[in-house]
């Protein structure tokens, strides 16, 4: 790790005291400055724990690696890089011709202004003193996270701060070329921090100023770490709007049904339990079957156009009525309930007008929605109406039935719940109906659940629902971690026990063991070539059964794009089962023992 801190007048190849910069790497000691030839930078660039880009007047000398994503930071004052690297600290080694070791211990060229390449690996660490004042630039999107971050790490560090907010909406999209012409770092600044998506070009920047600018984190939630602290963890147990879990047809079913799915609801996030009416005929029994319900310590709507059904469930507990319009508003006075309004036919203005108009004037309290229509049927047209409603009526409670879409597309629910969740937090709609009638919805309640807090979190924070949780990560994974070829290669040459180790990656799977390296797509031709192995006379009928599940969970991975680890549950974000390790007791396992 790179700690960055002020210590102590460094001294340069002259024996001249260097100014101090409270950003130079620390290190124990100061050395001689030495000579490194061209022949030493060269295999020095092959190593890959450090890298060294070093800038002179007039003059370039620099080593590149593979790594494609370094983190930068500058010194101001003309330093040497003897005074910025040591050896010891990075623990660098270098092979010379005749393969012995030997630490680096210097690098010539100084007094010039330097810039410090590490790579990703290297993490950055801030030390901020008193007298500091950091100016952090960000995108329009970020400022209010960033605000809050920046705001605690001052009163924990004691710094001073200032935020400059770059006309632009996203962060990412900010390069140093661009930024030039639109930063305004204030008088007072002792060092500029630009989004971590600026590190190519970051000398740009420095060149145009007389304090130091450093490569922040990209997401400004690290900025803790960043400062040498630990990160602040992602709240997600704040919501606004409430989940609505309609039971269809729930007279069809008996009462201790409709209870047990009641609580089940209510268990995946449900905050109210729609008793769904069967249009087709009245339920008698609705009174029941809404006490029954509210015996279970919830809260109960009634889901009917039917007067006397929606005044039998009111009578006997239930706080809401879906849906009124001209054809049962009038009795709507008498319930004593809360009540959805809805315009008579989707897209009606003028009816939903009335509507509204109407239980206003006689002191009904009723929350609005405007419809949400399926793909096909005027959906965009129908969120237009629901944007148009919160602007006409900012002051009314509205509600949104998002099962019309979840439940009418082919698709699975969790995006388009979180989409519609999102448009619900930015439009204040604070409730939403849905259900989990169609398979591919049967997740929904727990999306929403799920979703609404994402939608919350990134609404009040300015920042996209990103890296906040995997949960509704489930057909692919956020992230794969390959293993590189040579580093399978290595490992199959180095084990000595005849245990199998099992890899799915680059679109195969991987079978290692001692003196074996099998691979293939095909689970059943890899288990076929791994049979016709000597060393394959371990396998017994449990092993193979241990194999032909791991080998299995790895074809779906790869299917996907999962990442698959043995003995591990494959991630389905909310729907994940975790495992027991399955291994196969020790012992004597060959068949033919």
């Amino acid at each position: 790790m790179v700690v960055v801190s002020p210590v102590g007048p460094p001294v340069g190849k002259f024996g001249q005291h260097a100014s101090v910069s409270p950003f130079q790497p620390a290190h124990k000691k100061t050395r001689d400055p030495g000579h490194v030839s061209n022949q030493v930078l060269h295999k020095l660039a092959k190593h890959e724990s450090l890298v060294l880009f070093f800038v002179k007047l007039r003059q370039c000398q620099s080593i590149a690696t593979r790594d494609t994503s370094p983190q930068f930071f500058r010194c101001k004052d003309h330093e040497s890089l003897a005074d910025l690297v040591h050896a010891d600290r990075f623990g660098v080694t270098l092979s010379s011709p005749d393969q012995t070791e030997r630490k680096l211990e210097a690098v010539s060229c100084v007094a010039v202004p330097s810039v410090i390449m590490m790579q990703g690996n290297m993490n950055q660490v801030i030390q901020p003193k008193p007298h500091h004042h950091f100016h952090f630039i960000t995108g329009k999107l970020a400022e209010v996270a960033l605000r809050d971050v920046v705001s605690k790490l001052s009163h924990e560090y004691g710094f001073a701060y200032s935020i400059g907010v770059a006309p632009i909406t996203v962060a990412a999209l900010i390069t140093p070329k661009w930024l030039l012409r639109h930063w305004d770092v204030p008088s007072q600044a002792t060092h500029v921090v630009v989004p971590g998506y600026c590190e190519q070009g970051i000398s740009l920047l420095q060149e145009s100023s007389q304090i130091p600018v450093l490569l922040g984190p990209v997401d400004c939630r690290s900025l803790p770490e960043w400062f040498g602290g630990k990160s602040v963890p992602v709240d997600l147990s704040r919501y606004n709007t409430r989940i609505i879990a309609e039971i269809n047809h729930a007279p069809r079913m008996s009462i201790e049904t409709v209870v047990k799915r009641a609580k089940q609801a209510a268990v995946d996030g449900a905050d109210v339990i729609d008793f769904g009416c069967d249009p087709t005929q009245r339920c008698h029994r609705i009174g029941d079957y809404i006490a029954a319900i509210i015996d279970q310590g919830l809260q109960v709507s009634v889901d009917t156009f039917d007067e006397w059904e929606a005044s039998e469930a009111t009578r006997r507990g239930a706080s809401l009525v879906l849906s009124v319009n001209s054809s049962n508003r009038e009795s709507a006075r008498d319930w004593g309930a809360e009540v959805v309004v809805i315009p008579d036919t989707p897209g009606d203005e003028k009816s939903f007008e009335k509507n509204i108009g109407f239980l206003d004037t006689a002191g009904v309290k009723i929350r609005l929605d405007p419809i949400l229509e399926p793909i096909g049927a005027n959906f965009a047209g129908s969120l237009v109406r629901y944007a148009k409603t919160r602007n006409d009526y900012p002051d009314h409670a509205m509600m949104m039935g998002i099962g019309n879409l979840t439940e009418l597309t082919d698709v699975d629910s969790a995006g388009l719940n979180l989409m519609l969740l999102a448009i619900c937090e930015e439009l204040r709609i604070e409730s939403v109906l849905t259900t989990e009638v169609i398979n591919w919805a049967r997740s929904s309640l727990r999306e929403c659940d799920i979703a609404r807090r994402l939608a919350y979190y990134s609404v009040r924070n300015g920042v996209p629902p990103k890296r906040l949780s995997d949960a509704l990560v489930m057909l692919r994974d956020p992230k794969l971690t390959p293993f590189s070829t040579e580093m399978l290669s290595s490992l199959a040459s180095s084990l000595k026990d005849n245990n199998y180790r099992l890899f799915a990656q680059d679109d195969v799977i991987h079978v290692l063991a001692a003196g074996l390296h099998l691979r293939d797509a095909d689970p059943f031709l890899l288990f076929e070539k791994l049979m016709q192995q000597p060393a394959s006379d371990n396998v017994d009928a449990s092993h193979a059964f241990y194999l032909g599940y791991e080998m299995a969970k790895a074809s779906i991975a790869l299917t996907l794009g999962k990442q698959y680890n043995q003995d591990q549950a494959l991630d389905w974000g909310l729907l994940t089962r975790e495992e027991d390790l399955h291994r196969i007791k020790r012992g004597n396992r060959h068949r033919n023992s």
